[in-house]
């Protein structure tokens, strides 16, 4: 919303002279934020844990999605990026090519680019090829008698190069997924927040029909202030709860990081943030296209 957007400041420095504690002591910001933040989404998605950064989102997304389904194994797009932890470095194909190479529980998807990429704008169903190469990851690992926790991916794939999944992509991969007992991960830490315009999160480009089994969130949840957050099912949490070993993060959803969750969310409503996102965002990309009509030289605009 801005280098320090004078509300966010306000926001912080308020409640940093009422009430900067530990997440041990409940507050009212923390239930206010988890309400307010459950509006963006849908219905189904009803629990959250609030952490301190997207990596850490990202890591718990991970431990979420393998004790619920009992499985290891990780489907991930290449080039993908997921964060900085020893357990995100794993499913990033953009890092782990450069460092220890790729794990035996991790299994690379081609990107959903109909560019560039295995399926393009001319063929017949670039949806449907692009999903049947999951499923053919998935038929290959059953093979081997390994079995699938999550299918991870960005909404939009960032470090691929601004790819927008064809519509429909999410929906059919969800149902290789979900039907090799794996549950689906959008990771929305670099594009929610209204920054497609359309919609507030990224995953909804895909069609109303489409909800994942977990959301992460980051970066622009605080406006640079560290708050992050995971969004899931009762099922997930409740299969994660049966454990018996707490999820506790000693400043995940402090009373600090919450106001300022609250401020950013005022401001993007205020401001109308995501109808100016459209508007920008149309208005330099048909200028773009102007310029792609002048100059072959330009393949693709995004």
């Amino acid at each position: 919303v801005g280098h320090c957007h004078p509300d966010i400041v306000k926001a912080a420095h308020e409640q940093n002279q009422l009430l900067n504690t530990n997440s041990r002591y409940l507050h009212d910001n923390l239930v206010d934020y988890a309400e307010r933040l459950s509006k963006t989404l849908p219905e189904k998605l009803c629990t959250f844990y609030f952490l301190n950064s997207g990596s850490e989102a990202n890591d718990l997304a991970l431990r979420l999605a393998r004790q619920y389904t009992k499985h290891e194994d990780v489907i991930v797009l290449d080039h993908a990026y997921h964060g900085h932890l020893t357990s995100l470095i794993d499913i990033s194909p953009y890092k782990f090519r450069n460092l220890e190479g790729q794990k035996e529980w991790v299994h690379v998807a081609p990107v959903p680019d109909t560019y560039r990429g295995l399926y393009r704008e001319d063929h017949e169903d670039a949806v449907t090829a692009y999903a049947n190469e999951v499923k053919l990851i998935i038929e290959r690992a059953h093979e081997r008698g390994r079995k699938i926790a999550a299918f991870f991916v960005e909404s939009l794939p960032s470090v691929g190069g601004q790819i927008i999944p064809p519509a429909g992509y999410f929906q059919k991969v969800a149902e290789h997924v979900h039907k090799a007992g794996g549950i689906f991960i959008a990771d929305e830490i670099q594009v929610g927040f209204g920054r497609v315009g359309k919609h507030f999160w990224a995953f909804q480009l895909q069609g109303e029909d489409f909800i994942p089994d977990i959301v992460t969130m980051g970066k622009p949840i605080g406006n640079g202030h560290p708050i992050a957050c995971v969004a899931t099912t009762k099922e997930v949490e409740e299969a994660f709860a049966a454990t018996g070993v707490e999820y506790f993060n000693t400043f995940g959803g402090n009373p600090v990081s919450c106001a300022v969750g609250l401020a950013v969310l005022d401001v993007i409503e205020k401001e109308c943030l995501q109808a100016h996102a459209t508007e920008v965002g149309n208005f330099l990309m048909n200028l773009l296209h102007e310029q792609q009509i002048k100059h072959p030289i330009i393949g693709d605009v995004r």
